[in-house]
């Protein structure tokens, strides 16, 4: 068990968790059903799972952007002495917990009429006291922490989708939180940069010391940089547990493999093209109809 897992420390807590949309037509559908985890201070619990499984709703419910239909969404800083249901939070309480975490989006989400250092600033002008030539200092820390302080000046139009990430996760990291989110942190990169970008993120995670949760369908990423990982299908919880647990999953002879949920998930684990993800009794009918059709994907 690592050092960040054996800390039984919860600072968020989900049960029984429920989210729908409504289609143009007004007809439910629900993305996330009945997800219940804990997630423990000071380690880095990544949540994957293929496209459309509820990963990227599930981080929106948990940073407050979607409004959850039913169940908990419970956080605890450092500050609180108990969990909190941020569904009974008035809008002052939950602004308190917003910013004890940062967020670092898929895209980097800078402000394109901003300089690199203006970005990084614009949190600790909106949401703090300190004085501006403070502000400049803590940038500075913040560009060094990333190894981007070279191109402080730089407009985002400038910097490459790997320096668009270092940049995004400097200006995540400026207000010093406990909580770092990560929206499909790898995404767009090359090997390469993906590897340097999840080094940078385990780094910051000893240095600072903060709980990580990061949302991935990138598996070489994700057994990299995890302490524990939560596999989504269909908006359900297949399972929660240490690396190890799904690295002897990964490796199983899929042939041996009774549970149909662990041979569901060995296949993605390997990324393999057949198996319960490809079989077509387990499609839409719309992606039965296109693999009917055209004899395949």
């Amino acid at each position: 068990m690592t050092e960040h897992a054996a800390n039984d420390d919860v600072v968020i807590s989900l049960r029984d968790v429920r989210k729908s949309f409504e289609d143009q037509d007004g007809n439910e559908h629900v993305v996330l059903h009945s997800v219940t985890f804990d997630i423990h201070r000071g380690e880095t619990l990544v949540v994957m799972g293929g496209s459309g499984c509820g990963k990227s709703t599930l981080l929106n419910c948990m940073i407050g952007e979607y409004e959850i239909d039913s169940g908990t969404i419970r956080f605890k800083t450092r500050e609180m002495d108990a969990l909190a249901d941020i569904a009974k939070l008035n809008e002052e309480e939950f602004n308190a917990i917003r910013k004890r975490y940062g967020i670092l989006f898929q895209s980097g989400a800078l402000f394109n009429s901003l300089t690199l250092a203006e970005n990084i600033a614009l949190p600790l002008e909106e949401h703090s006291y300190v004085d501006p030539s403070i502000i400049d200092i803590v940038v500075t820390l913040k560009l060094q922490q990333v190894k981007m302080l070279a191109h402080r000046d730089k407009m985002p139009s400038q910097l490459s989708g790997g320096q668009k990430k270092r940049a995004g996760l400097a200006r995540a990291t400026a207000l010093d939180p406990e909580i770092l989110f990560y929206d499909e942190p790898s995404a767009g990169l090359d090997p390469v940069t993906s590897t340097a970008i999840d080094e940078l993120m385990m780094d910051l995670s000893q240095k600072l010391r903060v709980t990580s949760v990061v949302v991935t369908h990138e598996m070489d990423s994700a057994f990299r940089i995890a302490d524990r990982m939560v596999m989504l299908d269909k908006g359900r919880v297949l399972k929660i547990g240490e690396r190890r647990e799904f690295e002897l999953l990964r490796d199983a002879n899929p042939l041996e493999l009774v549970d149909p949920d662990d041979r569901l998930m060995n296949q993605f684990l390997n990324g393999l093209g057949e198996g319960p993800l490809t079989d077509a009794e387990g499609l839409s009918e719309f992606e039965k109809l296109i693999k009917t059709s055209s004899g395949g994907f």
